[in-house]
């Protein structure tokens, strides 16, 4: 199973990263209220910037660890390469 590590930017224009098998679904779920995470309850989600793959759940999650402990300014860096 292919893992998915990716950032989104709100309309407000912050950052949230997070990992998924299914980039799409989950996308979706953060736009329902319901099912996606609290950051997005008063920042709706609007677009996916940054994507990367990874073989496993925890090759993922230890890089979402990573990402996360970035600045804005490394973030944003990161996004644009």
């Amino acid at each position: 199973m292919s893992w998915k590590l990716y950032i989104i930017e709100t309309k407000a224009g912050k950052l949230y990263t997070g990992i998924t098998t299914n980039l799409t679904r989950r996308l979706q779920e953060h736009k329902n209220k319901k099912k996606g995470a609290r950051f997005f309850y008063f920042s709706e989600p609007q677009s996916v910037v940054y994507v990367e793959d990874h073989i496993s759940r925890s090759s993922a999650s230890k890089r979402e660890y990573e990402i996360k402990k970035m600045s804005r300014t490394e973030k944003m860096m990161l996004i644009k390469k």
